[in-house]
């Protein structure tokens, strides 16, 4: 992994999330706090169901917190609301979904889907350069343009459309990418094609990535650092390298007890 930046990003203190009221109330989201560097690429961890992606929906602003804080950039963001101060924030944190099919409206070329990003980054861009710059995104998460411009998301592979949604990461290039299983739901071949894609952002623009995954593999191949979550809560967090050979917590070593042996040395 490339070391990390020191200055801190995004933090979040005890961030709760409590759906439902009385005795139906479930606690998806549990006192969770961790922060992010500039440059850092983290991994929340855990089964379905431990609330991984309801702090990133928290985070992303798609869901009010019930308590806690968001600090992003040393500003508390937790209680924005006007769209002009959503759309502030948005420029900056982004996101890409585990089905990219429902990031798309079905009817909009692929064209007007990446136009339509330059909404969130300025409006005085000339169409020629919106082309330009839509063009350059496509050529560098490895698509042709012209073979995928006029094409409609039904018409495009899952592989190709995550590729189209980092294309519109490109075109937006934001401070924060949320990744939120962002292979789960297309085929082997693809997928490490798109994890390179996902740590080149860090590499070129000092992105730094928040992964979000119930695959250690991923995340030990992905993260300086990991966060383990059980039941709403963070269990374990540390470095990533750490905490796959030296697990403290009982439900991190069930995790890996549950896949294939990440470390082997082979003898000949």
């Amino acid at each position: 992994m490339e070391k990390a930046r020191d200055k801190e990003l995004l933090r979040v203190e005890n961030l709760t999330k409590i759906f439902g009221s009385g005795k139906s109330q479930v606690k998806a989201v549990d006192n969770v706090s961790f922060s992010i560097k500039e440059g850092e690429i983290v991994t929340l961890l855990g089964e379905s169901g431990s609330g991984k992606t309801t702090t990133a929906r928290l985070i992303l602003k798609l869901l009010p917190p019930t308590s806690g804080r968001i600090i992003f950039r040393d500003r508390d963001i937790t209680h924005l609301s006007s769209r002009k101060e959503l759309v502030n924030y948005w420029r900056e944190v982004q996101a890409i979904f585990q089905d990219p099919f429902s990031s798309f409206n079905i009817f909009y070329s692929i064209r007007r889907v990446l136009n339509n990003a330059f909404r969130l980054v300025s409006d005085s861009i000339s169409n020629e350069e919106k082309e330009r710059i839509i063009r350059e995104s496509l050529l560098n998460v490895g698509l042709n343009p012209d073979e995928v411009l006029n094409k409609r998301p039904y018409e495009l592979s899952g592989g190709q459309k995550q590729r189209i949604m980092l294309a519109r990461v490109l075109v937006i290039r934001p401070k924060l990418l949320i990744a939120d299983e962002p292979t789960s739901m297309i085929d082997a071949s693809s997928r490490a094609g798109i994890l390179n894609l996902l740590l080149d952002l860090r590499k070129t623009y000092g992105m730094s990535i928040m992964f979000i995954t119930h695959d250690i593999g991923l995340a030990y191949y992905t993260s300086d650092r990991l966060f383990i979550m059980n039941n709403g809560r963070i269990v374990e967090s540390g470095d990533a390298e750490e905490i796959i050979s030296n697990p403290k917590d009982p439900y991190t070593k069930k995790l890996l007890e549950d896949v294939p042996v990440i470390h082997r040395k082979w003898e000949l």
